[in-house]
């Protein structure tokens, strides 16, 4: 049996070394997760398909609402790709996917809402594979740059 994450020293990128299948796993995880963030939820939204606008309208958020959270999807998807804010980004989709949830118990009484708390497990494991990315990102925003 092969370990999957060794405990040697961080990488200058504040990653720890993995193994390679590892490594595969975590970017399809990686992978997935954007497609699916960027296309099946952004996207709807971003381009007011009728079920996500009949869906805004139930909650009472309207047009402005869908978009907002449209873009927040999407720059989540993006972000899932982006190696330095690949740390923080699971965390902000998760704390998407808990209000997502909690509106799906409110507004809808309770139908879908396991979708968001489903996603949360993948998000979990990307947040604390990337915790290591966070270091950089500090360090970044701390540089001014």
């Amino acid at each position: 049996m092969t370990n999957i994450a060794t405990p040697a020293a961080p990488a200058a990128s504040g990653a720890p070394v993995r193994s390679r299948a590892a490594r595969v796993t975590l970017r399809t995880v990686t992978v997935v997760l954007a497609l699916f963030f960027g296309l099946a939820s952004a996207l709807p939204k971003l381009i007011a398909h009728p079920t996500a606008v009949e869906a805004f309208d139930t909650i009472g958020w309207g047009a402005a609402g869908m978009y907002a959270i449209g873009v927040l999807e999407l720059a989540g998807a993006i972000g899932l790709l982006v190696p330095v804010l690949s740390g923080v980004t699971p965390i902000a989709l998760s704390a998407l996917m808990v209000g997502a949830c909690v509106t799906q118990i409110v507004s809808f009484g309770g139908e879908n809402a396991a979708t968001p708390l489903i996603l949360l497990v993948p998000l979990a494991f990307l947040a604390r594979a990337n915790r290591g990315r966070n270091r950089d990102l500090l360090a970044l925003v701390r540089r001014g740059a």
